[in-house]
């Protein structure tokens, strides 16, 4: 393989990897704000427990996430030289205002948050997990910002084959903002809702009989059954501005070769490029015409439409795009399957008296939402190929000239630490979840009663 597609695949390990705990940090903070609220409005213990547990793997998903970013700031100077040169103008300042408005503020009161519990008063604490969870959903949009506008560039003029900023409203809300930014709210959402309804489970399945771990299943399996059929619905009109916008990519994602009416939904397919067609589908009549025109005759774009004169393709790899699309599509429709299923028997049985099979159902769940998210990524992602700004700079003409072998060793070590680190992750969070469960305290210090001002105040131990 070539330096382009070699870094193309480094830079995609590398995202990848660092995506997957901005996924969780964003909606666990304001989780996290959720259980102290519910703590100073009630005085239960139980509502502190859960924070105490969840703050620990919110502490380490942040850690993660810090150390994984940085490595992907670096690619723009050592994989992607041409698209600093190109657009710098617009991408630096966006990223600058992620790091001042939102990745500061994270900073500054993460420290209170994860241990001033004891050592401020009770409405700065609570005040401190507030604007933690404001700073991760702020630094989501500064970098939502950047990469909606590579999809739908607008808000600028290009001189001397470089970006130049003419509206910078235009440039921040872009069209297609609004629908990546809700879509990715959601995603991370539900990503945290599986991850606290599983991990409250294998609890439960280890013996945990505590209040804290029934309430935290609870929360979990209803902000999932919440937040799914918004997702679904998110995601219809997402498809319907990138099919305004990017009508190659949704092309691709339906496997659909030639303009036309009455197009199928494909469940599967096999798409071949080389013969530009489907060696084999399987499919719902005018299903895709029905949800993308919203009638069954309606035209869909097809990938033959989206070839250059010379023969190069202008449409992204179709295989890719075209499953991954479907695997996140199918994950959705487990989550909505299981999250309404349990959230039956919740209101029925009561968290505590869910059966095994449920039980082990939703800790297999448990990082589902890493699937989901992955998948919508490269769909997203890879769907933009060949283009690295659309109608702007072409992925080719921003990577840069370095021999293939240093890129595919570093692409070797970096999938070796990401492959260890993961396991590491993964492990952490299990071995929290049998240590709570195991009965093991989490904190030697009492809780405030309602009312109470300060946690300063409490005796020590217990």
């Amino acid at each position: 393989m070539d330096t382009l597609m070699l870094s193309r695949i480094q830079f995609g390990a590398n995202i990848s990897f660092h995506i997957l705990f901005p996924t969780i940090t964003i909606a666990l903070g304001w989780v996290l704000l959720f259980f102290k609220l519910r703590f100073n409005a009630t005085g239960e213990r139980k509502w502190m427990d859960a924070y105490l547990f969840w703050v620990k793997v919110f502490a380490l998903s942040f850690a993660m996430g810090v150390v994984s970013g940085i490595t992907m700031s670096f690619q723009f100077g050592t994989n992607w030289p041409g698209f600093m040169e190109k657009v710098g103008n617009i991408a630096g300042p966006l990223l600058a205002y992620e790091v001042m408005t939102a990745f500061f503020l994270e900073a500054v009161f993460l420290g209170i948050m994860l241990f001033g519990f004891s050592r401020v008063k009770n409405w700065v604490h609570t005040l401190a997990t507030f604007l933690v969870a404001f700073g991760t959903t702020m630094s989501m949009f500064w970098i939502l910002v950047l990469n909606s506008w590579m999809h739908t560039p607008q808000g600028f003029e290009m001189i001397d084959g470089v970006a130049h900023a003419t509206n910078w409203l235009e440039i921040i809300f872009n069209p297609s903002l609004p629908y990546r930014f809700t879509h990715m709210a959601l995603a991370s959402g539900l990503t945290v809702a599986f991850l606290i309804a599983g991990i409250s489970a294998f609890r439960l399945l280890w013996g945990d009989r505590s209040e804290a771990v029934k309430s935290a299943l609870r929360v979990g399996v209803f902000l999932a059954a919440g937040l799914i059929p918004a997702q679904i619905l998110m995601g219809d009109l997402h498809g319907l501005n990138t099919l305004e916008y990017q009508p190659q990519k949704v092309a691709a994602m339906e496997g659909n070769w030639e303009t036309q009416s009455n197009v199928p939904l494909l469940l599967f397919a096999l798409p071949n490029e080389e013969t530009r067609s489907n060696d084999f589908e399987i499919g719902i009549p005018n299903g895709a015409s029905l949800i993308l025109k919203h009638k069954a005759d309606g035209v869909v774009p097809g990938l033959n439409d989206f070839v250059a004169e010379d023969g190069t393709n202008l449409h992204p790899p179709v295989a890719p795009v075209f499953w991954s699309f479907r695997i996140m599509v199918g994950t959705g429709m487990a989550m909505l399957l299981l999250s309404w299923g349990t959230a039956v028997m919740i209101r029925r049985y009561g968290a505590g008296n869910l059966p095994k099979p449920v039980l082990w159902s939703l800790s297999g769940m448990a990082f589902s939402g890493w699937i989901a998210t992955l998948a919508g990524w490269y769909t997203t992602e890879i769907g933009r190929q060949p283009w690295l700004v659309q109608g702007v700079v072409t992925t080719k003409e921003a990577v840069a000239d370095v021999p293939p072998t240093m890129v595919l060793s570093t692409l070797i070590l970096y999938l070796a630490i990401y492959a260890a680190l993961t396991l590491a992750y993964m492990g952490t969070i299990t071995y929290l979840a049998m240590k709570a469960a195991r009965g093991e305290p989490l904190s030697n210090r009492k809780y405030p009663r309602s009312g109470e001002a300060e946690i300063a105040a409490i005796s020590p131990a217990e």
